[in-house]
This record gives structure tokens, C-alpha cells and sequence, in this order.
């Protein structure tokens, strides 16, 4: 027997990137989210955008970006190139753990900007970002 949501197979979702569940963001993800968007406002050069969020997930830097790991689609796991370690899908709506932890979530702006641009994240990057996951 198939899996269905909503009349909908779950391998149908995932290609077709709707998501599995009916909740978006959880509220602890949308007050996470909505505090450190504050936070990373102070430093930004312009208002967040999805669309540069998007962008700067998809941005290839030197054979590198944020789907080298995780994949274009944030509905589906990925797996990190070096390691071969499973990672959860990034978006809120299909992975209730996602944009919750402030701590988890510097930690993981910090490593991964660093591996994937070789620098840092700035501001205006991170909310970019932020804003576009707190969407999916």
C-alpha cells in the first residue's frame, strides 16, 4: 500500500516539494526565527528577502553550496559530502526540529559559511537565509 497525505503519495510531495504537513512552522520555530531576524537586522544592509535567500543557498562557491549537502530540494534529506552522514530535511514544515534552537542554529551558520564560503556568513546573509528556511 502507498503512503498518502491528503490524497497526495509522499514521494509525489517530495518531488513536487509540497509539504507533508499541514503546519508550516511551529510556534517556537516562527518566535526563534522572528528574535534572531531581529538580531541579524542590526547588522544588515537592506531588508531580508526570500529570494535572497534562496540565492545565496544555491550560490556556487568554488564547486561548493548549501546543497552540495542538503540538497536542492529542503523537503529531503541530504547527506553530507565528506562524511556520508544522513541530514534531516532543513525545512520547518516537514522537520518540526528545524529553526528552533538559537544556539544549534549560530553553530550552524558559523560552521557551515565557513566551509561552504570560506569566510563567514555575514548579516545580511544569514537573515536572507533564515527567512527563505522559515518559509519551506
Amino acid at each position: 500500500m502507498k503512503a498518502t497525505l491528503l490524497g497526495v503519495s509522499i514521494a509525489a510531495a517530495i518531488i513536487l516539494q509540497l509539504p507533508l504537513s499541514g503546519v508550516y512552522a511551529s510556534e517556537t520555530t516562527k518566535a526563534t526565527t522572528k528574535a534572531m531576524l531581529e538580531e541579524f537586522k542590526a547588522d544588515a544592509a537592506r531588508p531580508f528577502s526570500s529570494e535572497a535567500g534562496n540565492a545565496a543557498w544555491t550560490r556556487d562557491s568554488d564547486g561548493r553550496s548549501c546543497t552540495s549537502c542538503h540538497t536542492d530540494s529542503v523537503l529531503a534529506p541530504g547527506r553530507h559530502v565528506r562524511t556520508g552522514k544522513v541530514i534531516e530535511p532543513m525545512a520547518p514544515s516537514v522537520n518540526s526540529q528545524r529553526l528552533t534552537d538559537r544556539k544549534k542554529i549560530n553553530k550552524w551558520f558559523l560552521r557551515n559559511c565557513k566551509w561552504t564560503f570560506a569566510r563567514e556568513c555575514t548579516a545580511q546573509e544569514k537573515g536572507d537565509i533564515l527567512l527563505w528556511l522559515s518559509q519551506q
